[in-house]
């Protein structure tokens, strides 16, 4: 049995691609129980949405980095699929932040005004939206927590990308498992086996080394099961639109468990794959190159950076690595026939290689 709605009929149809910013989601918000709990750096307001009166808390936050919207559109999915969940609503009361760096969103970078990441301000709280955060945190109680993200298209698990990744942090050095860091490797477990039929492989989990500054393992240490979900890449899907429905699916699975105190097994949370660095956008194999002047053969990675351009994302390739790449994967791997000798190390030449292409 399909456990989850159809997605045509929630999601949030005036949300869209990459760039999302206060400006795309203000008009939204009048549909919900809002407020404004505190400004950006530069004065920006950051918005909390809440829902339900049930005895059990969450706390959600997407765009703590800036440039990492995907998760932001699947919470407006999300909140349309409550309006219709009264049973959810009754056993649940979430507290919602969509966008907690609204000066990043704007700028469209990982760290906010002051040029801070707020995912590494967990103990200083130097930054106002660290502190919004950590007030909310402490003001709400929450039962669980889930820190939301995007990942860059590199990571991968078995040959294929990582579609959606998940870790429940460390709360200590030694990287046990109390009561806290279980329920939320057992949530994890949850979304992994829900997702398994729909994505099959593409699901990993991150390294879970303890960062006392990072803000799900400080919340994990404060005795909060907290989840971090990373929305990674789908194949052909640069403005993670598919990746966007997968996690919306990742919040029903764990919702669901939450309001219903019924979670997987914590073995399940160890046979997520470890994410690996082994994609790149664009990968060519055995083409010859000059690199330090002297001809050499061999593989040639392209990454994509994403640079905002007349409020939308240009996606521009630059050289990323040169020679025996056997070990990792493209995005796309294109013949690579036409190609005559080229500077690996010009940058300025990558989307000339692509055009050669008819890429």
């Amino acid at each position: 049995m399909n456990p989850f709605p159809s997605y045509s009929t929630v999601a949030e149809s005036k949300l869209a691609g990459r760039y999302i910013t206060n400006a795309h989601i203000e008009p939204l918000l009048s549909d919900y129980n809002h407020s404004i709990i505190g400004h950006s750096t530069s004065g920006l307001p950051i918005y909390r949405i809440r829902m339900g009166a049930g005895d059990t808390k969450v706390l959600m936050w997407s765009q703590m980095h800036g440039n990492e919207s995907t998760t932001t559109k699947s919470l407006f999915d999300l909140l349309r699929l409550l309006d219709t969940k009264p049973d959810w609503l009754n056993q649940l009361q979430l507290s919602i932040i969509p966008i907690l760096n609204p000066d990043g969103a704007k700028a469209y970078t990982r760290v906010n005004a002051n040029q801070v990441d707020l995912n590494r301000d967990a103990i200083d709280l130097s930054q106002v939206e660290s502190r919004v955060l950590r007030d909310e945190f402490d003001q709400f109680s929450p039962d669980f927590t889930f820190n939301l993200h995007d990942q860059r298209t590199i990571f991968g698990v078995d040959g294929m990308p990582a579609t959606v990744s998940l870790l429940a942090p460390a709360f200590d050095l030694a990287r046990n498992y109390n009561p806290c860091r279980t329920l939320a490797a057992q949530l994890a477990s949850t979304i992994f086996e829900g997702l398994q039929p729909l994505i099959g492989p593409q699901i990993g989990r991150f390294d879970d080394h303890f960062n006392p500054n990072c803000v799900g393992d400080a919340f994990q240490s404060a005795g909060v099961p907290t989840l971090l979900i990373e929305a990674g890449h789908y194949p052909g899907d640069y403005g993670r639109e598919k990746t966007r429905e997968y996690v919306f699916y990742a919040y029903i699975l764990s919702l669901q468990a939450i309001a219903t105190t019924s979670f997987s097994e914590l073995s399940i949370y160890h046979l997520i794959p470890e994410n690996q660095k082994i994609f790149f956008d664009f990968l060519l194999r055995d083409v010859s190159f000059i690199e330090n002047g002297s001809l050499q053969r061999g593989d040639i990675g392209l990454q994509f950076q994403e640079v905002l351009q007349n409020d939308s994302i240009s996606f521009q390739a630059v050289f990323a690595a040169v020679g025996d790449l056997s070990h990792c994967y493209g995005h796309i791997e294109p013949n690579c026939e036409k190609l005559n000798r080229i500077d690996s190390k010009i940058d300025e030449s990558a989307q000339n290689v692509l055009n050669t292409l008819d890429l």
